[in-house]
């Protein structure tokens, strides 16, 4: 274990430091970024950190090009990550589908802003929650966890690293400007406590003879400088990776990107729950909104009203399974996010109740009170 990395104790330390440090002790040691409010912080910590652990930092040009740079970095054997907020992430699309495509392990901090275009640079919001599932174009699976806490932000980044090699997929940290800037208590375990899922490679000469197994979950990845003579494409490829117009070549391919991650659906998707045993009302809540819907579930819960939170910390995939299950025993649904009504329609999807909006404007954190006025109104 690196002595440079974080020591075990109790730490005051706002998210995007968290964030930083725990990337480093899941193996980050190359980041290339372009520093954009409110993730600039994550960029100036690494900035000094990363040399310290003998990691590589380099500021790119822009983010079209610091997504590219971890993508061949990750091919030459790095962990390697970056982070932005809302026009950064737009940027991004284009080479986060080539990261799909090419099966190549990132990690992606979104630090959500108001929005549109440049919108509210230094405001909360949460307006990129369906260009984190569906803004790179084409059939693909995403996977994004939403912190909740600076601790989250510290383990969630850990376990995004885990998940991008385990799945060889991009990850997405989804998290907001407030979980961001916040300063808060953060433990630090003995690093020896935390699981690191290092990057299986393959040896020259290999036994597979082929770059791609599309058969399989998970093979073993071919990077630069072992010997290999081998091909890396965005466009639609075989096994050898070599490039194809044939339309079975490409519906085995995508069949396998998306398999590969929905199979796994029940290992990845992960939640938490509050007061749902004996709930007639449900409010679905992540990343700062569901810590001001903690303290609604509480006042309203004074007032006699039995209500519970679900608190999806996989926001991709959506926890269905569970959302579909809860769903049938309850009145309704209530989902509040710092947007106008995104996450919702996705819930809508599978829910067995009624699901009602509770839509907050970006700019400030959600008021409990009007999650609480609004359930009143509607229970």
């Amino acid at each position: 274990m690196n002595k440079k990395l974080i020591k075990p104790g109790n730490y005051f330390m706002n998210g995007n430091f968290a964030c930083a440090e725990g990337a480093l002790v899941a193996g980050l040691n190359f980041y290339a970024g372009y520093p954009i409010t409110p993730s600039s912080e994550i960029m100036e910590r690494l900035s000094y950190r990363l040399p310290q652990v003998g990691g590589h930092f380099i500021e790119m040009e822009d983010e079209i090009a610091s997504m590219a740079a971890i993508i061949g970095a990750s091919n030459a054997g790095a962990k390697a990550m970056t982070a932005t907020s809302g026009p950064g992430f737009s940027l991004m699309q284009e080479n986060i589908g080539l990261a799909v495509i090419t099966e190549t392990p990132v990690v992606v901090v979104d630090e959500m802003r108001g929005g549109p275009s440049t919108g509210l640079p230094t405001r909360v919001g949460q307006g990129d929650i369906m260009q984190a599932m569906w803004g790179t174009h084409g059939d693909h699976e995403a996977i994004a966890y939403a912190p909740s806490s600076v601790q989250e932000m510290f383990d969630l980044t850990i376990k995004a690293f885990n998940t991008a090699e385990r799945y060889r997929q991009p990850v997405i940290v989804l998290t907001d400007q407030v979980i961001g800037h916040m300063s808060e208590r953060l433990v630090v375990r003995d690093l020896s406590d935390y699981e690191i899922v290092e990057r299986e490679l393959r040896e020259y000469p290999d036994p597979i003879g082929k770059v791609h197994d599309f058969s399989r979950d998970f093979v073993p990845m071919v990077i630069a400088g072992k010997g290999f003579h081998y091909n890396i494409d965005s466009l639609t490829h075989d096994e050898r990776g070599y490039p194809s117009n044939d339309p079975m070549v490409e519906e085995v391919m995508v069949k396998h990107l998306i398999e590969k991650i929905r199979k796994n659906e029940d290992k990845i998707v992960e939640y938490k729950e509050y007061f749902l045993d004996d709930a007639e009302i449900i409010i679905i809540a992540y990343g700062i909104t569901a810590r001001s819907s903690i303290q609604a579930v509480r006042e309203l819960r004074e007032k006699g009203i039995r209500v519970g939170l679900f608190r999806p910390i996989t926001i991709w995939p959506i926890p269905k399974k569970r959302i579909m299950e809860l769903s049938e025993r309850v009145n309704a649904i209530y989902v509040p996010e710092i947007n106008f009504g995104q996450y919702s329609h996705a819930i809508r999807e599978f829910s067995k109740s009624p699901v009602y909006e509770i839509p907050f404007p970006p700019g400030k954190v959600p008021d409990p009170k009007r999650i609480v006025r609004m359930i009143e109104g509607g229970s």
